[in-house]
């Protein structure tokens, strides 16, 4: 046989077993801690953005195309999550899906330089801070704590109370505070007793016993659920948990995103009873679109009930959603699935083209001059033992007159 044959044979078989498009693979990173602290919140939070992209591939949303997100564990350690965003640029990703605030603060320089969009975990206010790349997923735990603070003035009658903050002792739990206290400065009726940054302690007893003592009728914390339980548990112990809303002589403990949620209710039992917690996602206790569909995501890919029903699960299946969106908008324009082109594609969701995923209670929304992608929050409370939704979503008044 001559080689012109072979050659032809060899070319034909090779053509004969090619799928007829292959379709192209568009790369994303995410860092974050799947162990080590915080990976309470990192561990569902990786499960929700592993699930909701194995589901974008296995219906084929973006038709033979693909999305392949590699997921390192970084430990909530931030020179690893440097390592490992350098490593995936080295991959040439579209997009990054970034973790806590300390990693995404350290980092805001390299965002810019390499000119890729970043939404990370963290929705800390000081992210987006001289930063054009950095998308917060939902609003800001300023807008959070804020809202908070405005809710106990509606409904205390226009008499100032005395309140605490009890908060992590980082950027991530300090960022809030100065907006509170701007706030304060504008009219926002509180007064900020104690600002409490905690450590490690196993018994909050003498602080509670401080608190009460200057007349403390509020606590709005802003960390995670580990030391909000112990709190609430030793509140509970000592008889100094409002068994309802501003309980005369008791406290009333609210929290941001981070110190909720269905671990909190976990960790501190009977004592989580009646804590007030505010976020922009829709918890599966209440039933619903969004939260019928994330269980039954769950379920597709063998999850169990303690993930599937994370708030931070939701977390991380939303920004999921918002990357995949950008992406199906870019191909329905024929136009090129790369950094640039998802930057400018997030920075026109909003208006007529706002985008509803139905794991938040509102729709995102990205500008040049927002940066938070669900401005609605929504107030929840602990009954029975489960979160349950107070009043219709809300956005903090205060937030634009501090900014």
């Amino acid at each position: 046989m001559s080689i012109k044959k072979i050659l032809i044979i060899t070319t034909c078989i090779f053509f004969s077993i090619m799928p007829a498009h292959a379709g192209k693979v568009y790369k994303l990173g995410l860092s974050l801690a799947i162990t080590g602290p915080t990976s309470d919140a990192g561990n569902p939070y990786s499960k929700g953005v592993e699930d909701y992209f194995r589901f974008v591939n296995d219906m084929k949303i973006l038709g033979s195309d693909t999305i392949n997100c590699m997921i390192k564990d970084d430990q909530y350690k931030t020179a690893v999550t440097k390592r490992n965003f350098e490593e995936f640029i080295d991959e040439d990703i579209v997009l990054y899906l970034n973790y806590s605030t300390g990693s995404t603060l350290a980092l805001k320089r390299d965002f810019e330089e390499v000119q890729i969009p970043v939404i990370p975990a963290s929705f800390h206010a000081g992210n987006v801070v001289n930063s054009k790349y950095i998308f917060l997923p939902i609003a800001s735990y300023s807008e959070q704590t804020l809202g908070l603070a405005e809710y106990i003035v509606r409904n205390n009658f226009g008499k100032k109370v005395n309140i605490a903050m009890f908060i992590h002792p980082s950027a991530f739990g300090r960022g809030p505070v100065e907006d509170v206290k701007k706030a304060i400065t504008r009219g926002l009726n509180i007064n900020i007793v104690e600002v409490v940054e905690h450590g490690k302690d196993l018994d909050n007893t003498p602080m509670l016993k401080r608190l009460v003592s200057k007349k403390v009728q509020f606590v709005i914390c802003q960390t995670i659920q580990s030391p909000v339980a112990t709190m609430l548990k030793d509140a509970y112990r000592l008889g100094i948990a409002a068994s309802s809303f501003g309980e005369k002589g008791k406290i009333t403990f609210l929290g941001a995103h981070y110190t909720g949620g269905n671990d909190l209710i976990a960790l501190a039992g009977t004592a989580s009873e009646n804590f007030f917690w505010t976020t922009a996602y829709s918890l599966t206790s209440e039933p619903g679109e969004g939260t019928s569909a994330q269980l039954a995501l769950a379920k597709k890919y063998k999850r169990d009930i303690k993930a599937a029903n994370s708030h931070n699960y939701t977390n991380g299946i939303m920004v999921a959603q918002v990357a995949t969106e950008a992406i199906r908008r870019l191909k329905s324009k024929s136009m090129d699935v790369n950094r640039k082109n998802i930057y400018n594609e997030l920075n026109c969701m909003n208006g007529f083209n706002a985008f509803y995923p139905v794991t938040t209670v509102g729709p995102v929304t990205f500008s040049k001059d927002d940066r938070a992608g669900v401005d609605l929050l929504q107030l929840y409370t602990v009954k029975k033992g489960l979160f349950q939704s107070v009043g219709s979503p809300f956005q903090s008044e205060y937030i634009k007159n501090i900014k």
